[in-house]
């Protein structure tokens, strides 16, 4: 069954990185507006600009998968020479493929917590 998929990233920003890192954040949104299955594709700022916060949800496994292997081959390098992942939490069912590709990013994964009647 396909399930949605959902992450949320916490960023370090590399010092001096933070308006370079804000043009790139532009591009990847532009890119990601085309993707089939992207439910959400939102980022957010601390007030000291040393952290960043990304909130991704997809409608299954596949369309993740998907958007990580387009990030990866676009903007990996920049995206890695701009931040530092300090945490990545996955929440729901992915697929075996997906986690092979979020495993390399070091993620978490949150399965539901019991069979209630979740909405949103």
């Amino acid at each position: 069954m396909d399930y949605p998929i959902s992450w949320s990233v916490e960023l370090a920003v590399k010092p001096g990185q933070l308006e370079s890192f804000r043009a790139l954040t532009s591009e990847m949104v532009e890119a990601t507006r085309a993707e089939a299955g992207v439910l959400t594709y939102q980022r957010f700022v601390s007030d000291d600009g040393k952290f960043v916060y990304v909130y991704e949800r997809y409608a299954n496994s596949a369309a993740a998968a998907a958007h990580v292997q387009k990030f990866k081959d676009r903007f990996g390098e920049r995206f890695s020479a701009m931040v530092e992942r300090t945490r990545f939490m996955v929440f729901g069912y992915p697929s075996d493929e997906l986690r092979r590709l979020l495993d390399g990013f070091g993620a978490t994964y949150m399965k539901p917590f019991g069979e209630f009647a979740y909405w949103g």
